[in-house]
């Protein structure tokens, strides 16, 4: 224990493996004037850290997630404490033998060496096991153990030696000081962190506490939306054959998926660690301090056998060698624990700046394999703006209010944690927590038969029942789906609705749409500086542009709508509007604090229909007295029109390709108008159709771009064929990063490709992710090192053809170029349809501005 000094440049909280690899990172980017403060002793604090089975898998089907933990491995590598010994997973089920395929796919995408291997070879590298129980195994030659706890000693080390670094142990976190922001909707500052050993003054505060971060969030009025959850772990030994080894790991890591349980080596003892027991969780308060009775640290809760009883059995069964069926003589238990971890309502960590606070910033729910590289991601984010590392999806902002709160954490944290070892689509479903947040037109859509998928809590319609009939009519333009991977979370109704759309035409619920209106004597100015299109358009006009951090990556992607001259309305995606929202208000807080800039988030406030196909037009001209033909709204512009006595906002724009618009109202006049477009497009064969055409069908066919998967940070707009053609003469936020992609030539250029198998007797359809390969099975890798995988991937019904979005190296991305997508195990053909943003469907956009 040191004394507290009064003040800091920033303040860390947490001395485990995150806290302690994040002020590394800070010092070696050039902060001086770090504290770090923990309530345990040094070196070994009691958080999850000094309990983790420090074991380090590097293949996850999050690239996001996959490139953490490889940073973390080179980083781990570098200090000396890591033990390679390989890593492998058993599939006992033909479903787990699919899911192991799946990785491979996932293993190649991002460059991470594995291999399939025979039960033979899994006991060739693991003796003791029961090759008789398994049907394969996915091996990765790189899976590690670490020390964590001396990783984190050293990287204190390292910032200490730059004289950057003060520690101060045993000191434990009171209360957290803010300066309120001067205007409503303003979020507060951070000013103090107040300890049992004093108070110190700070600019910036970084909550590394893991299980304990909602509690110190909370001081300062910040949620981290997160709850400590049961992993069971039991060692087992001394066991002969391991303590023969003199080592402290001489076999491979083993997880046993389908039984939800691992093995690891820890020198004479055999260490099984189980997520397959009920979700136990725990909130803060709940956790004992240090030196409770029978806890040897805080994190290391009372162990409760029953729940193990089964685990023990099945890791008896599969290493009855070592263990004994029915146990071994001088086999003991020579530890065991019900170890506390952080699950999130999503399973991924929850990084940046929070949104209540600025200057208060989260790197929690992070576990060992992630620890070094969320280190350096949030350092570099916290001293340049942003980090290398893509980070976007574990940005802490992401959840809106209700997803903060303690009731659908903990939901959400038990629907979860059996997911960890589990087999999840990438289509599925949450059934926790629901429904959060319906819109006015839901009576309507329910009474349709609408499956509903979730989107930043709303209930979205992917399709229709009650559209049944149409799949019959189109039957020979919809693709049969034989494998049950391939026909999860999907249905051939949506297909139909696309068609009958583009025939027709269909209307859509976009309630979930985020929005928010940014307003006062600075708007222009500021959405100017945010924006990379030029703001500065007649009132009326509609302008579509990203947004970019300081590296000129993508941030975001959205809509923006000049209502006047001071007056702009941001429209952005459902999952994106709580991460928008925190962007647009951190950016301008300036602004905000000397109330030259308002922002009123209108997300609930507001309803949308989308109404697109040949007959759209037809059916509002029906409900208006208003000119809204080609000449008298014209695409890519917006105004207010009155249909069926309803006032609203008519956006004439289309992500599905076809003529009609987005028509925005207030929520207390959405299902009037409901039904109004209803009755009025009955003589026109309008249905209601659902998410899949609107997000997936109609998107792919015009090539359009989504955030999240072509549009990611570690890509720019001249890669993803979004560079404008004029570059606006304002100022905006990545405008250097984006000269300079402008400047050169691109390492990548985002193309669609197409399946080419044609008449398969079982045609596959890849879900996004897989790798893209050349015709002889070779990776793609363009000039930074990417590798090419399939971004986003569905059906194109208009053309018969199923399409993928890829970002391919320069010399691939030519049209007609024959490739291969790995999917499952299977390489199936494909070639390129368009290059750049050439639609693949009505490539002149004659239907949607016709």
């Amino acid at each position: 224990m040191v004394s507290i000094p009064d003040s800091a440049q920033v303040v860390v909280i947490g001395a485990g493996i995150v806290g302690s690899s994040i002020v590394r990172h800070l010092a070696e980017l050039g902060w001086r004037d770090i504290l770090l403060v923990d309530k345990g002793p040094l070196p070994e604090p009691g958080g999850s850290t000094d309990h983790a089975s420090n074991f380090v898998f590097p293949v996850d089907h999050s690239r996001e997630i996959t490139e953490l933990t490889l940073d973390s491995l080179r980083q781990y590598r570098a200090l000396g404490v890591l033990t390679e010994c390989g890593g492998i997973e058993v599939a006992r089920t033909p479903e787990r033998l699919q899911e192991l395929r799946r990785r491979m796919s996932s293993a190649a995408a991002w460059g991470v060496e594995a291999e399939l291997i025979g039960p033979a070879r899994v006991r060739e590298l693991m003796p003791h096991i029961r090759e008789d129980l398994l049907l394969a195994g996915f091996h990765t030659p790189t899976g590690a153990i670490v020390d964590a706890v001396r990783a984190a000693e050293l990287l204190r080390a390292r910032a200490e030696e730059r004289g950057a670094l003060t520690v101060a142990d045993r000191a434990e976190v009171t209360g957290l000081e803010v300066d309120a922001g001067p205007h409503g909707g303003v979020p507060s500052r951070i000013r103090a962190v107040v300890t049992d050993h004093g108070r110190v003054e700070a600019e910036h505060v970084v909550v590394a506490c893991g299980v304990w971060s909602p509690r110190i969030a909370a001081l300062a009025g910040a949620r981290i939306p997160l709850v400590a959850a049961v992993h069971q772990m039991m060692d087992l030994g001394p066991i002969p054959e391991l303590a023969a080894t003199e080592e402290w790991i001489s076999v491979p890591l083993v997880r046993d998926m389908d039984a939800r349980m691992y093995a690891r080596q820890r020198g004479p003892d055999l260490e099984i660690g189980s997520y397959a027991h009920r979700p136990i969780l725990h909130e803060p308060d709940e956790i004992p301090p240090f030196g409770a009775p029978g806890q040897a640290s805080p994190t290391q809760m009372p162990f409760t056998a029953e729940d193990f009883a089964p685990q023990l059995a099945h890791a008896r069964q599969l290493y009855p060698e070592l263990l004994g069926e029915q146990g071994r003589d001088g086999v003991e238990v020579t530890q065991a624990i019900n170890g506390l971890l952080s699950l999130t309502p999503d399973g991924a960590p929850l990084l940046g700046e929070t949104a209540e606070v600025r200057g208060l910033w989260s790197a929690a729910a992070v576990w060992i394999k992630e620890g070094p590289g969320v280190g350096r991601a949030v350092a570099e984010w916290m001293t340049v703006g942003a980090s290398e590392v893509d980070v976007h999806g574990a940005d802490v902002t992401r959840f809106p209010p209700y997803a903060r709160t303690r009731r659908h954490v903990r939901a959400r944290a038990a629907e979860g944690f059996p997911k960890v070892y589990g087999v999840a689509h990438p289509r599925e479903q949450w059934a926790s927590s629901r429904p959060m947040r319906t819109s006015p037109f839901h009576p309507r859509t329910q009474a349709l038969g609408g499956e509903f998928f979730e989107a930043s809590g709303w209930e979205r319609p992917q399709w229709y029942a009650a559209n049944v009939p149409l799949v019959e009519e189109y039957a020979r333009r919809i693709d049969h789906r034989v494998h049950e991977w391939d026909a999860r979370w999907w249905s051939p109704i949506i297909e139909a609705e696309h068609l009958r759309m583009r025939q027709h035409a269909a209307m859509f619920d976009l309630t979930a749409f985020g929005v928010f209106d940014v307003t006062g004597q600075a708007a222009l100015e500021g959405v100017q500086r945010m924006a990379v299109a030029n703001a500065d358009r007649p009132v009326g006009r509609v302008i579509y542009t990203p947004l970019l951090d300081v590296r000129g990556g993508f941030r975001s992607d959205l809509t923006i709508v000049r209502l006047g001259e001071q007056h702009f309305r941001v429209i952005t995606g459902a999952a994106d509007g709580a991460r928008d929202l925190a962007w647009f208000r951190r950016h301008l807080a300036a602004e905000l604090d000397a109330g030259h800039i308002e922002i009123q988030d209108l997300t609930s406030a507001t309803c949308a229909i989308g109404l697109w196909g040949s007959r759209a037009r037809d059916i509002v001209a029906s409900l208006t007295d208003d000119d809204v033909s080609a000449d008298g709204f014209r695409f890519g512009t917006a105004r207010e029109v009155v249909l069926a006595g309803i006032p609203t906002l008519m956006v004439r724009i289309s992500y599905v390709g076809d003529l009609g618009w987005e028509i925005h109202l207030p929520t207390e006049h959405g299902l009037p108008l409901w039904d109004a477009l209803w009755e009025a497009g009955r003589p026109h064969g309008l249905i209601a159709a659902g998410g899949g055409v609107y997000g997936t069908t109609g998107r792919l066919e015009k090539a359009h771009r989504l955030f999240g998967a072509e549009l990611t940070p570690e890509r720019d707009p001249v890669e993803a064929g979004l560079a404008l053609p004029t570059l606006k003469e304002a100022d905006f936020l990545g405008k250097g990063a984006y000269l300079a992609a402008r400047a050169q030539e691109p390492a990548a250029v985002l193309c669609t490709l197409a399946l080419t198998g044609v008449g398969a007797a079982e045609p596959r359809f890849p879900t996004g992710n897989e790798p893209v390969l050349d015709v002889d099975g070779s990776p793609l890798v363009d000039g930074r090192g990417r590798r090419s995988y399939v971004t986003s991937a569905g059906p194109a019904p208009s053309l018969g053809r199923y399409v993928m979005l890829a970002y391919l190296p320069p010399e691939r991305a030519v049209l007609g170029t024959e490739l291969l997508v790995e999917y499952l195990g299977v390489r199936l053909p494909a070639e390129v349809l368009t290059v750049g943003r050439t639609a693949p469907f009505d490539s002149e956009h004659r239907r949607l501005k016709g």
